[in-house]
């Protein structure tokens, strides 16, 4: 087989997220090799990657001691399952570890290969565990419209974003959104962040009280919200939140997906924000995404219920092939190692001070109507009028506009409607930082020009 691609040779592989019809007409760009915090395409163009591919990067694309870890573990044992009273070492010391690293005292890990099946696995470990309980009505999961949980059928159940659920289906009986605690768009004139959090907490308490307390099993919240736009919490929300979930007993499952291993300047956000799940799920920075492996951290409290029905049915029935492989497993105990030897969580704290600073910058910026985020996760909302924050009409894509000149500048952002998404691999330094302002900065006085040019901005 040729070395070189064509048009013909990629029209079988099915792009995520993408308009399929559209991807037929162009293309892919497809990457070749990577460097540090810099990719390169076939054509030779370079980016600065200032979205760690997915969210995910953290170390960005040629930490040689990731390769090293894998290749040893490859020569030495390249897999084997963990059913059936068998196990690696390195699954053992991750999970050991991660139970160490964890912002509140958990007692098990359960891996899997990807956010979503760890968020797939708390939802049925959440059922599991209200079984054992002898409450085995609760079955209802509350999230957030907006929140993004991942896109097998519960996870995106979960997920509070329509395309994830329009002509799938979805989202199936029984899971419930409430409102997404973005106090720049859904707060109320007058109102302030408390009362918005206030308010917020209100809304869950009615929804359980309609739905009856004792049909909710779980509630599922990203620290900071991620796909939905970079949503950072409002003054006082989880406080309050937590308070009407402990009142009725519902678990508390924080997805540290995106948030855990530094994005937001702590190990966990959790940490940020005074979040005390029962239940922790992560993934992505764990392994740098060198290679697929998750992770959910259970407390005691939910083990000891696992432990009852195991004993009770004759076996815990759940497990994934792949769960806890233990290639996957070295990568991510030697990436959990650099994480702590370069301190990289207050390198990110720094960096993202920088970065955020840079960006609230560029608030005046006709285009800008809010920046937003916490250490290295930005979000920088584009609105039509500042004054009434109103938005762009869907269909133009505004947001999309500004980030495919900020590609062409050499800087690779995301675009969430009309959200412009920062998270750039923890590495990052000042002057990339710098690097990353003055192509988005570009970015948006080219958009804003066509805008004008096209009368749709005055």
């Amino acid at each position: 087989m040729s070395d070189s691609l064509h048009a013909s040779d990629i029209a079988y592989h099915i792009h995520s997220q993408t308009n399929l019809a559209l991807h037929e007409k162009v293309g892919p760009v497809v990457m070749e090799r990577g460097e540090g915090i810099y990719t390169w395409d076939t054509q030779g163009k370079r980016y600065l990657d200032a979205m760690s591919g997915m969210w995910s990067a953290a170390l960005g694309y040629s930490e040689s001691r990731l390769a090293d870890a894998a290749a040893r573990q490859m020569s030495q044992l390249p897999y084997h399952q963990n059913f059936a009273h068998r196990a690696t070492a390195p699954a053992i010391r991750l999970a050991e570890r991660l139970i160490e690293l964890a912002p509140v005292p958990m007692s098990k890990v359960v891996f899997a290969c990807s956010g979503s099946e760890a968020n797939d696995t708390a939802i049925k470990l959440a059922w599991y565990y209200w079984s054992a309980q002898g409450q085995p009505q609760r079955r209802k999961i509350i999230s957030r419209q907006r929140a993004y949980h991942g896109t097998t059928i519960a996870s995106a159940s979960l997920t509070g974003l329509g395309h994830l659920h329009q002509d799938f289906g979805l989202p199936l009986p029984g899971f419930l959104h409430v409102t997404c605690p973005h106090y720049y768009r859904e707060g109320r004139p007058g109102e302030s962040e408390e009362q918005f959090s206030s308010r917020l907490a209100e809304e869950l308490e009615a929804l359980i009280q309609a739905e009856g307390p004792d049909t909710i099993a779980a509630f599922f919240a990203e620290p900071v919200m991620g796909t939905g736009g970079v949503i950072t919490p409002p003054a006082g929300y989880f406080a309050k939140i937590q308070a009407v979930l402990k009142r009725h007993g519902i678990l508390l499952v924080a997805d540290e997906v995106i948030n855990g291993f530094g994005r937001l300047g702590h190990w966990w956000g959790c940490q940020a924000f005074g979040v005390e799940p029962d239940m922790l799920t992560c993934a992505k920075a764990l392994s740098a995404s060198y290679l697929p492996i998750s992770a959910l951290l259970i407390n005691d409290r939910v083990f000891q219920a696992m432990k009852q029905q195991s004993e009770k049915i004759g076996v815990f029935g759940h497990g994934f092939t792949y769960g806890g492989h233990p290639v996957p497993c070295a990568v991510a105990l030697e990436c959990l190692a650099i994480y702590e030897e370069r301190e990289l969580p207050a390198h990110a704290q720094a960096m993202g001070e920088r970065l955020g600073a840079g960006l609230r910058a560029l608030a005046e910026h006709p285009l800008v109507g809010e920046v937003r985020g916490l250490g290295l996760m930005w979000g920088v909302e584009v609105v039509a009028d500042k004054a009434s924050r109103q938005a762009f009409p869907r269909e133009w894509k505004t947001g999309a506009l500004v980030s495919q000149f900020a590609e062409r500048e050499g800087v690779t952002a995301r675009a969430l409607n009309d959200t412009i998404v920062f998270a750039p691999p923890l590495i990052i330094d000042a002057q990339q930082v710098e690097e990353v302002l003055g192509a988005f900065s570009r970015a948006l006085d080219c958009a804003l020009a066509q805008l004008r040019e096209q009368g749709r901005f005055a």
